[in-house]
């Protein structure tokens, strides 16, 4: 139950902070930036793998524990739990901040600048570099303790030059919690399928080059 307490309050931290982060752009009139919401991501993942990393692995995004249960590194029996216990997060966080700006209507929803096909692709090659970096990072025990700078960092670059195309997902919890508070959910299935290919492809990749 620990670890499963551990996703949910590091999905919450996650959502809480990065679309509140969109949201307070959105009513103070751009105030944080489209810079700032990206360093508040990235941020916030590094701040959640240092605090629960040892106790859960600190993957906060289904997508990520779906990759890991294709490896020898996770329990897949835990896969269902650590899935409810990270959209419980997301939903909290959501609620809470639906709560706070009632007048918002998106509460920082993934939604596609242009056409849902350039998203879902966008949103399939950032999530397999994340999930790249995850397993290659973190499993490596001569740079693992890098994991929280290697892993913030990327969401970081990826949310900074991807975000206003697909809102840089990379994480179905994130995309979904909103996405259903807010009524938006026309799009929430690229965000659904597009990450969860975009991280058993780098799943495959990684386990090919241990294999070597």
């Amino acid at each position: 139950m620990k670890k499963y307490l551990a996703e949910a309050i590091g999905t919450f931290a996650l959502v809480f902070c990065g679309t509140g982060a969109i949201i307070i752009n959105n009513e103070t009139g751009g105030t944080v930036t489209h810079v700032g919401i990206a360093i508040t991501f990235g941020l916030v993942v590094i701040a959640m793998i240092y605090t629960f990393g040892d106790i859960s692995g600190a993957h906060i995004n289904p997508a990520v524990s779906i990759g890991f249960a294709l490896t020898d590194r996770f329990s897949k029996r835990d896969l269902m739990p650590y899935i409810i216990a990270q959209l419980m997060g997301a939903f909290a966080a959501s609620g809470v901040l639906k709560l706070l700006f009632p007048m918002d209507k998106t509460l920082g929803s993934t939604l596609p600048f242009d056409t849902a096909m350039q998203s879902f692709i966008l949103e399939i090659i950032l999530t397999y570099f994340l999930m790249l970096v995850i397993l290659f990072v973190s499993q490596n025990e001569k740079v693992s303790h890098f994991t929280g700078f290697a892993v913030g960092g990327t969401v970081l670059l990826e949310a900074l030059f991807a975000g206003p195309i697909t809102g840089a997902s990379m994480n179905p919890a994130r995309s979904i919690a909103p996405a259903f508070v807010s009524g938006h959910l026309e799009s929430v299935w690229i965000y659904i399928f597009a990450t969860i290919i975009g991280a058993v492809l780098a799943s495959f990749t990684w386990r090919y080059f241990e294999d070597v």
